[in-house]
């Protein structure tokens, strides 16, 4: 194959997102209990991810939008408490700084500083990450989001998006992520390779159709196999 061009995911490729949501979700509870105790006892954390999960079951417009459904859902909670002026930049301010303050996988700041250097790279994701506050932004030609594009992955159109910015056909781009569905599926239906970050080293599901291009366990198997001797 012959590729001009990389796409790759950013949450469960780059870093493991679980520990920065986890930790979002202990930060926003504390500033809830210190500045509004009343939202805070309704709503602990598990109610509000319940509330949260509801939001985004009744509101499939904005399914390509976490950070609009994050703002809706403390309003919710607010609205819940009688409260209607809910400080929901402040709030999402709190829950940014913690869902950015990631730490990499070993094997990817290396990994980036390789791919840039040859091939024109572009992030593309559905979630609400933030590469400047992160300090990745300049490993990037360009920043791809669902929210910007209005469709999610594995619909085709953040990857054909992503191909227009890249000004490369879809069948010259390998995508590069760690979700079978959203990623692998996804840009192989979009016209892309497909490189699925597999660092469980898990069977390809059967039912998602045709393998990806490439299965491998980390983005130093990536690099190995885009610099390899042709």
């Amino acid at each position: 194959m012959q590729i001009l061009a990389i796409t790759i995911d950013l949450d469960d490729t780059l870093w493991p997102v679980m520990p920065a949501l986890e930790r979002a979700d202990r930060d926003l509870n504390n500033y809830l209990r210190l500045h509004y105790p009343q939202v805070a006892k309704t709503w602990p954390i598990p109610a509000l991810r319940e509330l949260r999960a509801q939001v985004a079951a009744e509101r499939i417009d904005l399914a390509h939008d976490f950070t609009a459904q994050r703002y809706l859902t403390m309003q919710r909670a607010f609205d819940a408490c009688g409260i209607s002026e809910a400080p929901l930049d402040a709030l999402f301010e709190v829950f940014a700084a913690a869902r950015n303050s990631v730490e990499l996988y070993p094997d990817a700041l290396p990994a980036l500083e390789r791919l840039r250097a040859a091939w024109p790279v572009a992030s593309l994701t559905n979630g609400n990450a933030d590469l400047e506050r992160i300090g990745l932004h300049l490993h990037f030609a360009h920043r791809i989001s669902s929210r910007d594009v209005g469709a999610a992955k594995p619909d085709a159109r953040i990857f054909l998006a992503a191909a227009e910015k890249l000004g490369i056909a879809p069948e010259n781009i390998l995508h590069v992520g760690d979700d079978p569905e959203l990623d692998v599926v996804g840009a192989r239906d979009a016209g892309l390779r497909t490189a699925w970050i597999n660092r469980a080293g898990h069977p390809w599901p059967g039912t998602l159709g045709a393998a990806p291009d490439l299965d491998l366990r980390d983005l130093a198997a990536l690099v190995e196999w885009l610099e390899r001797p042709i």
